[in-house]
Protein backbone atom coordinates (compact mmCIF):
# COMPACT_ATOMS: atom_id res chain seq x y z
CA UNK A 1 0.00 0.00 0.00
CA UNK A 2 2.81 2.39 0.89
CA UNK A 3 4.66 1.57 -2.34
CA UNK A 4 1.49 2.18 -4.36
CA UNK A 5 0.92 5.52 -2.68
CA UNK A 6 4.53 6.58 -3.31
CA UNK A 7 4.26 5.65 -7.00
CA UNK A 8 1.07 7.71 -7.31
CA UNK A 9 2.62 10.70 -5.53
CA UNK A 10 5.86 10.63 -7.54
CA UNK A 11 4.00 10.27 -10.84
CA UNK A 12 1.65 13.13 -9.98
CA UNK A 13 4.51 15.37 -8.82
CA UNK A 14 6.61 14.66 -11.92
CA UNK A 15 3.63 15.25 -14.22
CA UNK A 16 2.77 18.57 -12.60
CA UNK A 17 6.42 19.67 -12.67
CA UNK A 18 6.69 18.74 -16.36
CA UNK A 19 3.49 20.59 -17.27
CA UNK A 20 3.91 23.77 -15.25
CA UNK A 21 7.67 23.84 -15.78
CA UNK A 22 7.22 23.65 -19.53
CA UNK A 23 4.63 26.43 -19.52
CA UNK A 24 6.72 28.69 -17.25
CA UNK A 25 9.89 28.18 -19.32
CA UNK A 26 8.32 29.44 -22.56
CA UNK A 27 7.07 28.11 -25.93
CA UNK A 28 10.27 26.29 -26.89
CA UNK A 29 10.46 24.35 -23.62
CA UNK A 30 6.77 23.55 -23.88
CA UNK A 31 7.61 21.60 -27.03
CA UNK A 32 10.56 19.93 -25.30
CA UNK A 33 8.26 18.92 -22.42
CA UNK A 34 5.70 17.64 -24.94
CA UNK A 35 8.33 15.49 -26.67
CA UNK A 36 9.61 14.17 -23.35
CA UNK A 37 6.11 13.21 -22.22
CA UNK A 38 5.49 11.57 -25.60
CA UNK A 39 8.60 9.38 -25.39
CA UNK A 40 7.86 8.43 -21.79
CA UNK A 41 4.35 7.30 -22.76
CA UNK A 42 5.58 5.36 -25.80
CA UNK A 43 8.47 3.67 -23.96
CA UNK A 44 6.31 2.75 -20.97
CA UNK A 45 3.77 1.14 -23.29
CA UNK A 46 6.55 -0.79 -25.06
CA UNK A 47 7.88 -1.96 -21.70
CA UNK A 48 4.41 -3.15 -20.73
CA UNK A 49 4.66 -5.84 -23.40
CA UNK A 50 8.29 -6.29 -24.42
CA UNK A 51 9.84 -5.57 -21.02
CA UNK A 52 7.59 -8.08 -19.26
CA UNK A 53 7.42 -10.84 -21.89
CA UNK A 54 10.88 -10.53 -23.47
CA UNK A 55 9.35 -10.29 -26.96
CA UNK A 56 11.20 -7.36 -28.54
CA UNK A 57 8.75 -5.49 -30.77
CA UNK A 58 9.63 -3.10 -33.58
CA UNK A 59 5.98 -2.58 -34.45
CA UNK A 60 4.86 0.05 -31.95
CA UNK A 61 4.95 2.65 -34.69
CA UNK A 62 1.87 0.91 -36.18
CA UNK A 63 -0.23 1.80 -33.13
CA UNK A 64 1.16 5.35 -33.15
CA UNK A 65 0.41 5.77 -36.85
CA UNK A 66 -3.10 4.28 -36.66
CA UNK A 67 -3.96 6.68 -33.84
CA UNK A 68 -2.70 9.62 -35.89
CA UNK A 69 -4.58 8.43 -38.99
CA UNK A 70 -7.80 8.04 -37.00
CA UNK A 71 -7.47 11.60 -35.74
CA UNK A 72 -6.81 13.01 -39.20
CA UNK A 73 -9.66 11.33 -41.06
CA UNK A 74 -12.27 12.03 -38.34
CA UNK A 75 -11.03 15.45 -37.22
CA UNK A 76 -13.95 17.36 -38.78
CA UNK A 77 -16.57 14.83 -37.70
CA UNK A 78 -15.93 14.28 -33.98
CA UNK A 79 -14.68 16.32 -31.01
CA UNK A 80 -10.96 16.01 -30.36
CA UNK A 81 -11.43 14.72 -26.80
CA UNK A 82 -13.45 11.82 -28.22
CA UNK A 83 -11.02 11.02 -31.03
CA UNK A 84 -8.01 10.59 -28.72
CA UNK A 85 -9.44 7.51 -26.94
CA UNK A 86 -10.90 6.29 -30.25
CA UNK A 87 -7.38 6.36 -31.69
CA UNK A 88 -6.22 4.20 -28.79
CA UNK A 89 -9.14 1.81 -29.27
CA UNK A 90 -8.41 1.42 -33.00
CA UNK A 91 -4.75 0.67 -32.29
CA UNK A 92 -5.63 -1.79 -29.52
CA UNK A 93 -8.20 -3.59 -31.67
CA UNK A 94 -5.73 -3.91 -34.55
CA UNK A 95 -3.09 -5.31 -32.17
CA UNK A 96 -5.60 -7.82 -30.79
CA UNK A 97 -6.54 -8.99 -34.30
CA UNK A 98 -2.95 -9.61 -35.39
CA UNK A 99 -1.74 -10.87 -31.98
CA UNK A 100 -2.46 -14.58 -32.40
CA UNK A 101 -0.63 -15.08 -35.73
CA UNK A 102 2.20 -12.65 -34.87
CA UNK A 103 2.87 -14.09 -31.41
CA UNK A 104 3.36 -17.61 -32.73
CA UNK A 105 7.02 -16.83 -33.39
CA UNK A 106 9.73 -15.95 -30.87
CA UNK A 107 13.15 -14.39 -30.62
CA UNK A 108 14.67 -12.68 -33.67
CA UNK A 109 11.85 -13.98 -35.87
CA UNK A 110 9.37 -11.96 -33.82
CA UNK A 111 11.54 -8.84 -34.13
CA UNK A 112 11.69 -9.22 -37.91
CA UNK A 113 7.99 -10.00 -38.15
CA UNK A 114 6.91 -6.91 -36.21
CA UNK A 115 9.21 -4.74 -38.31
CA UNK A 116 7.74 -6.27 -41.47
CA UNK A 117 4.20 -5.76 -40.15
CA UNK A 118 4.93 -2.08 -39.58
CA UNK A 119 6.25 -1.69 -43.12
CA UNK A 120 3.25 -3.59 -44.52
CA UNK A 121 0.73 -1.34 -42.76
CA UNK A 122 2.67 1.73 -43.85
CA UNK A 123 2.59 0.84 -47.53
CA UNK A 124 -1.02 -0.37 -47.43
CA UNK A 125 -2.09 3.02 -46.05
CA UNK A 126 0.15 4.75 -48.57
CA UNK A 127 -1.62 2.86 -51.37
CA UNK A 128 -5.02 3.77 -49.89
CA UNK A 129 -4.09 7.45 -49.65
CA UNK A 130 -2.76 7.41 -53.21
CA UNK A 131 -5.98 5.81 -54.45
CA UNK A 132 -7.94 8.55 -52.67
CA UNK A 133 -5.77 11.21 -54.29
CA UNK A 134 -4.29 12.26 -50.95
CA UNK A 135 -0.52 12.71 -50.76
CA UNK A 136 -0.86 14.39 -47.36
CA UNK A 137 -3.54 15.85 -45.09
CA UNK A 138 -3.75 19.15 -43.19
CA UNK A 139 -5.75 19.98 -40.06
CA UNK A 140 -6.88 23.48 -39.17
CA UNK A 141 -8.17 24.60 -35.80
CA UNK A 142 -6.19 22.19 -33.62
CA UNK A 143 -5.93 22.95 -29.86
CA UNK A 144 -3.05 25.05 -28.56
CA UNK A 145 0.31 23.83 -27.26
CA UNK A 146 -0.71 24.05 -23.59
CA UNK A 147 -3.75 21.83 -24.12
CA UNK A 148 -1.70 19.29 -26.07
CA UNK A 149 0.95 19.30 -23.35
CA UNK A 150 -1.71 18.63 -20.69
CA UNK A 151 -3.06 15.65 -22.67
CA UNK A 152 0.41 14.25 -23.33
CA UNK A 153 1.50 14.57 -19.70
CA UNK A 154 -1.71 12.79 -18.69
CA UNK A 155 -0.93 9.98 -21.16
CA UNK A 156 2.64 9.70 -19.84
CA UNK A 157 1.32 9.46 -16.27
CA UNK A 158 -1.32 6.91 -17.31
CA UNK A 159 1.27 4.79 -19.12
CA UNK A 160 3.63 4.91 -16.14
CA UNK A 161 0.94 3.85 -13.66
CA UNK A 162 -0.34 1.17 -16.02
CA UNK A 163 3.18 -0.25 -16.43
CA UNK A 164 3.70 -0.30 -12.66
CA UNK A 165 0.38 -1.85 -11.69
CA UNK A 166 0.50 -4.48 -14.45
CA UNK A 167 4.06 -5.35 -13.43
CA UNK A 168 3.10 -6.10 -9.82
CA UNK A 169 -0.20 -7.86 -10.63
CA UNK A 170 -0.87 -11.56 -11.07
CA UNK A 171 -1.16 -10.88 -14.80
CA UNK A 172 2.27 -9.21 -14.81
CA UNK A 173 3.84 -12.09 -12.89
CA UNK A 174 2.43 -14.42 -15.51
CA UNK A 175 4.06 -12.33 -18.25
CA UNK A 176 7.38 -12.41 -16.39
CA UNK A 177 7.09 -16.20 -16.12
CA UNK A 178 6.61 -16.31 -19.90
CA UNK A 179 9.74 -14.20 -20.31
CA UNK A 180 11.81 -16.48 -18.08
CA UNK A 181 10.65 -19.80 -19.56
CA UNK A 182 7.59 -19.93 -21.78
CA UNK A 183 7.40 -23.73 -21.85
CA UNK A 184 7.57 -23.99 -18.07
CA UNK A 185 4.95 -21.23 -17.72
CA UNK A 186 2.56 -23.15 -19.94
CA UNK A 187 3.26 -26.35 -18.00
CA UNK A 188 2.17 -24.81 -14.69
CA UNK A 189 -1.11 -23.63 -16.19
CA UNK A 190 -0.48 -20.03 -17.30
CA UNK A 191 -2.63 -19.28 -20.39
CA UNK A 192 0.32 -17.95 -22.37
CA UNK A 193 -1.53 -17.24 -25.63
CA UNK A 194 -4.23 -15.23 -23.87
CA UNK A 195 -1.73 -13.37 -21.67
CA UNK A 196 0.52 -12.44 -24.58
CA UNK A 197 -2.38 -11.32 -26.78
CA UNK A 198 -3.86 -9.20 -23.99
CA UNK A 199 -0.51 -7.58 -23.17
CA UNK A 200 0.17 -6.95 -26.88
CA UNK A 201 -3.21 -5.24 -27.34
CA UNK A 202 -2.96 -3.31 -24.07
CA UNK A 203 0.48 -1.99 -25.00
CA UNK A 204 -0.91 -0.57 -28.27
CA UNK A 205 -3.66 1.57 -26.70
CA UNK A 206 -1.41 4.31 -25.27
CA UNK A 207 0.66 4.71 -28.50
CA UNK A 208 -2.60 5.05 -30.42
CA UNK A 209 -3.67 7.94 -28.20
CA UNK A 210 -0.19 9.47 -28.34
CA UNK A 211 -0.29 9.35 -32.14
CA UNK A 212 -3.67 11.09 -32.12
CA UNK A 213 -2.32 13.93 -29.94
CA UNK A 214 0.85 14.30 -32.01
CA UNK A 215 -1.23 14.54 -35.18
CA UNK A 216 -2.81 17.62 -33.60
CA UNK A 217 0.65 18.92 -32.74
CA UNK A 218 1.98 18.72 -36.31
CA UNK A 219 -1.41 19.52 -37.98
CA UNK A 220 0.06 17.63 -40.95
CA UNK A 221 -0.22 13.93 -41.79
CA UNK A 222 2.04 12.15 -44.22
CA UNK A 223 2.16 8.34 -44.13
CA UNK A 224 5.90 7.87 -44.58
CA UNK A 225 6.64 10.37 -41.82
CA UNK A 226 4.14 9.10 -39.25
CA UNK A 227 4.97 5.42 -39.83
CA UNK A 228 8.73 5.99 -39.78
CA UNK A 229 10.66 3.01 -38.30
CA UNK A 230 12.82 5.56 -36.46
CA UNK A 231 10.01 5.88 -33.91
CA UNK A 232 10.17 2.18 -33.01
CA UNK A 233 13.99 2.18 -32.93
CA UNK A 234 14.00 5.22 -30.63
CA UNK A 235 11.54 3.55 -28.25
CA UNK A 236 13.71 0.43 -28.02
CA UNK A 237 16.84 2.55 -27.52
CA UNK A 238 15.24 4.44 -24.63
CA UNK A 239 14.09 1.19 -23.04
CA UNK A 240 17.59 -0.31 -23.29
CA UNK A 241 19.30 2.77 -21.85
CA UNK A 242 16.76 3.29 -19.06
CA UNK A 243 16.08 -0.36 -18.36
CA UNK A 244 12.77 -2.13 -18.86
CA UNK A 245 12.71 -3.87 -15.48
CA UNK A 246 10.26 -1.46 -13.88
CA UNK A 247 8.39 1.80 -14.51
CA UNK A 248 11.42 3.96 -13.69
CA UNK A 249 13.46 2.75 -16.66
CA UNK A 250 11.47 4.31 -19.51
CA UNK A 251 11.37 7.64 -17.67
CA UNK A 252 15.15 7.64 -17.17
CA UNK A 253 15.79 6.49 -20.75
CA UNK A 254 13.54 9.21 -22.19
CA UNK A 255 15.17 11.87 -19.98
CA UNK A 256 18.64 10.74 -21.05
CA UNK A 257 17.92 10.77 -24.78
CA UNK A 258 15.90 13.99 -24.81
CA UNK A 259 18.63 15.75 -22.79
CA UNK A 260 21.34 14.38 -25.09
CA UNK A 261 19.34 15.53 -28.09
CA UNK A 262 18.88 19.06 -26.73
CA UNK A 263 22.56 19.37 -25.81
CA UNK A 264 24.10 18.00 -28.99
CA UNK A 265 21.66 18.38 -31.87
CA UNK A 266 21.99 22.16 -31.89
CA UNK A 267 25.77 21.77 -32.05
CA UNK A 268 26.02 18.90 -34.49
CA UNK A 269 23.45 16.23 -35.47
CA UNK A 270 26.30 13.90 -36.42
CA UNK A 271 27.84 14.30 -32.96
CA UNK A 272 24.49 13.44 -31.39
CA UNK A 273 24.27 10.21 -33.40
CA UNK A 274 27.87 9.30 -32.50
CA UNK A 275 27.24 9.78 -28.77
CA UNK A 276 23.94 7.94 -29.05
CA UNK A 277 25.64 4.95 -30.69
CA UNK A 278 28.44 4.93 -28.11
CA UNK A 279 25.93 5.15 -25.26
CA UNK A 280 23.83 2.32 -26.63
CA UNK A 281 26.84 0.03 -27.10
CA UNK A 282 28.12 0.91 -23.63
CA UNK A 283 24.81 0.11 -21.93
CA UNK A 284 24.37 -3.16 -23.82
CA UNK A 285 27.89 -4.34 -22.90
CA UNK A 286 28.42 -2.95 -19.41
CA UNK A 287 24.96 -2.11 -18.02
CA UNK A 288 22.44 -4.49 -19.62
CA UNK A 289 19.83 -3.54 -17.02
CA UNK A 290 20.13 0.13 -17.95
CA UNK A 291 20.14 3.14 -15.66
CA UNK A 292 17.71 1.49 -13.24
CA UNK A 293 20.12 -1.40 -12.86
CA UNK A 294 22.95 1.00 -12.03
CA UNK A 295 20.76 2.79 -9.47
CA UNK A 296 19.71 -0.51 -7.93
CA UNK A 297 23.34 -1.59 -7.69
CA UNK A 298 24.37 1.63 -5.95
CA UNK A 299 21.55 1.54 -3.41
CA UNK A 300 21.99 -2.15 -2.56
Amino acid sequence: MRNTLSILCVTLAFGLALYFGGIAAGPYWQLVALNLAMWIALTQSWSLFSGLTGYVSLGHVVAYGLGAYTMVILFREWPVWVLIPIGGAVAGLFALIVALPVLRVRGPYFVILTFGLAELVKFVLLAVETALGQSSRLMFGAPGAQTLLAWMVALAALATLLRHFVGVSVFGRGLIAIREDETAAETIGIPISRYKALAFALSAVIPGMVGAVMALRSTYFEVLQVFSPTISFTIVTMAIIGGAGDARGPVLGALFLVALSEILRGVSPQLYLIFLGISLIGFVLFAPNGLTGLLRRKTS
